[in-house]
């Protein structure tokens, strides 16, 4: 659910009568959580708020908090408490204990969970109904590493031998929605070699120091399922990193519980014999807080890092809390916690309506939403221009022992839309030496005429904003697309200028995905999806334009088919160039959200047209 990254379309806090919904929904869903456990997840007089995805996912988390539950269909059918939420409250779900260290390298790496690697208690297998949410947890700790539904029942489970899917995994440790808690990063979950897992939320319990005879004891059970069988079952494939394999250090059930129970996760601590300097350094981190100086000069550095990095003019604009969850926070440093409050700016509007008056970015109020929204970024500002960025996912990939694999930037899709100088502004290019035969991006032209207005000195002396035109930017700018006897402007304002150079230019768009690109004159064609009736009231919808997007509609069309369990053919456009992909049935929505999140073909380039609702 979790494992490919989809942005959030929108933040929004919950009114009071969605959180007695939210509470209820919760309380029918889950019958074993008391109104004590609830309260423990939902705090009744802290805000609620719900982030809502493309793929209609809801997260709901506590404001500035921790994601709580999150609802795979966005309306409370299958609403699952996340890994966090079942380390405050563990009881509220039931729970399957794995065999051992080994198959957790599965859940945690993305796969189901299967029946042979499930310990079976002596009593015999527990009672559960197919469509059932259950946790899985590893043996000798309380705190549960992932939460699935059931695919079967326990009755269907003992005819089939024990054998195939027992739980779908919704969501796990260390997946996307794992990390967008602001929480420091813990590798491996704790799960492998001879660490030590704490969870703070349920309380400091002892450690034993040594797990020789128990690994033995694991690994015995494990050596019972057959290397064979777990290849069929376990989908390797969704695994993307694959830990040291070690043994798990278990929780000594048998030491009191301290009584003193911290409140954050953040406290999670993962001590490693081979970590000292680590531990080390996070207690000295624990020891020294952040001063309010520090916490503005990581804010800062970390707002270049993403500006640099992860930011793009073709995502503007975005809200001011996607910048701050997805672009931000992912640029702080490892093991530290970043928090806007403990700035001297107090809020993240104030913080970036200072950016926008330093020139280094412009941001608006959206007075509907209540949020600042990031309009445009100011990319020969000094601060911008002197930072040198660090490279810091090459670094984890290289740490992590991970390879960066070709197949999987070829599914990246980049596109941009560049201008070619046209006859209209070439004096203007020329003017200032620009090369009037290269491609530029709108910032990059918008950068040339303000190059020219300086170098000319045409700012109006009494307005900074005005801009007076001469003859050569009169001329490319409104030369043809101003009717015959109607006057020329003679100045224009800084805002309008931009837009106005770039409209005069000649439109592009550059269309990357891996290492194969492609450059088209013109604007950038959508993918047109159609459902149209057949003879004999059948549905067929058709699919054309993927060429735009470097997508080979020969190998969609087979992907589609076992997708959709349908025939598909292609056949050329008739009267066009291209090909169009025919999917048997209507899929017109399904088949949208596939492109979005398998191609990454952004959701404004997908022209939909459902001909059979008419």
């Amino acid at each position: 659910m979790f494992k490919k990254g989809v942005e959030a379309r929108s933040h929004q806090r919950l009114s009071g009568a969605d959180r007695k919904k939210l509470k209820r929904t919760v309380r029918d869903r889950f019958p074993r959580a008391s109104d004590a456990d609830i309260d423990a997840l939902l705090p009744p007089k802290v805000e609620i708020k719900v982030s809502k995805y493309q793929n209609r996912v809801l997260v709901y988390g506590i404001e500035g908090g921790f994601p709580m539950f999150f609802d795979i269909d966005g309306r409370g059918k299958e609403i699952f408490p996340t890994v966090y939420a079942l380390w405050k409250v563990p009881d509220i779900l039931p729970s399957f204990m794995l065999k051992g260290g080994e198959v957790s390298r599965y859940v945690i790496g993305g796969a189901d969970l299967m029946f042979p690697g499930i310990s079976i208690p002596a009593e015999g297998l527990p009672s559960f109904l197919a469509g059932e949410a259950w946790s899985v947890k590893v043996p000798g700790n309380p705190a549960p590493i992932a939460v699935g539904t059931t695919t079967m029942s326990c009755t269907e489970a003992l005819k089939a031998g024990l054998r195939g899917k027992a739980l779908k995994i919704a969501h796990y440790y260390g997946d996307l929605l794992w990390e967008s808690v602001e929480v420091p990063y813990v590798p491996n979950a704790g799960f492998y070699e001879d660490a030590v897992f704490e969870d703070p939320t349920l309380s400091s319990a002892q450690v034993s120091d040594s797990y020789d005879g128990a690994n033995d004891g694991s690994n015995d059970q494990l050596n019972g399922i057959n290397d064979k069988e777990m290849g069929q079952h376990v989908d390797v494939a969704d695994v993307q990193s694959e830990p040291s394999s070690a043994s798990v250090a278990p929780i000594d059930a048998r030491n009191e519980i301290a009584e003193e129970a911290t409140a954050h996760v953040s406290d999670l601590k993962l001590t490693d014999n081979d970590s000292v300097d680590q531990s080390t350094v996070e207690d000295s981190q624990d020891t020294h807080p952040l001063s309010t100086e520090d916490v503005d000069t990581l804010l800062e550095k970390c707002l270049l890092q993403a500006l640099h990095t992860t930011v793009k003019d073709k995502d503007l604009p975005m809200p001011g809390s996607t910048l701050w969850s997805n672009h931000v926070l992912p640029c702080r440093p490892s093991g530290i916690t970043l928090d806007i409050k403990k700035s001297s700016y107090k809020k993240l509007s104030k913080w970036l309506q200072a950016k926008c008056s330093s020139g280094l970015i412009r941001v608006k109020e959206d007075k509907y939403k209540k949020e600042s929204v990031l309009l445009s970024v100011n990319r020969t500002h000094p601060d911008y221009s002197s930072f040198k960025p660090e490279k810091r996912q090459v670094e984890e990939a290289v740490k992590t022992g991970v390879p960066v694999t070709e197949s999987r930037s070829v599914k990246i899709l980049e596109v941009a839309e560049i201008y070619k100088p046209s006859v209209h502004v070439n004096p203007v290019f020329a003017s200032v030496g620009a090369d009037t035969g290269e491609l530029y991006s709108a910032l990059d032209a918008t950068d040339i005429v303000f190059r020219y207005v300086e170098k000319e000195n045409m700012v109006k002396p009494t307005d900074k904003s005005i801009v007076i035109l001469d003859a050569t930017l009169c001329d490319g700018l409104f030369k043809g697309a101003i009717k015959k006897g109607s006057m020329y402007p003679t100045e224009i304002h800084k805002r309008d200028l931009g837009a106005a150079f770039v409209n005069r230019m000649q439109p592009h768009h550059i269309v990357t995905r891996g290492n194969d690109s492609v450059v088209r004159k013109g604007g950038l064609k959508t993918v047109q999806i159609m459902t149209e009736r057949r003879q004999g009231n059948k549905k067929m919808t058709k699919l054309s334009g993927l060429e735009t997007f470097l997508v080979d509609p020969e190998a969609l069309a087979s992907e589609l088919q076992k997708k959709f369990a349908c025939s598909t053919t292609v056949a050329e456009l008739p009267g066009k160039k291209g090909l169009e992909v025919l999917v048997q049935g209507g899929v017109i929505e399904n088949l949208a959200k596939h492109l979005i999140e398998q191609y990454g073909i952004p959701k404004r380039y997908i022209e939909v047209l459902d001909k059979t609702r008419r």
